[in-house]
């Protein structure tokens, strides 16, 4: 399958001293799905994360790394409705 979908992450400067540029590492994906479990791992390990689709996949998609964790959230309050609590009775 085609990937569709890309997860950039950046580490951050190990000191204040550093003058060059962070490096910056960029993964490819089939899923919307997938890529939000890789990045979801990268923000665990403190990384700056953004994310969006490949040209010339539809709709466009970017990411920018202030709203990842709201991407990483859409759908879940879907499956949370979809799925209601069981009844304690």
């Amino acid at each position: 399958m085609t990937p569709a979908w890309y997860v950039t992450f950046e580490s951050r400067p190990r000191s204040l001293r550093e003058r060059r540029r962070s490096p910056r590492e960029t993964r490819t994906f089939a899923t919307e799905d997938e890529a939000k479990v890789f990045a979801s791992s990268k923000l665990d390990e403190g990384l700056i994360v953004f994310a969006g689709t490949i040209n010339p996949h539809l709709p466009r998609r970017h990411i920018p790394s202030n709203q990842v964790h709201q991407w990483l959230s859409e759908g879940q309050e879907d499956a949370a409705e979809a799925s209601p609590l069981p009844d304690n009775e």
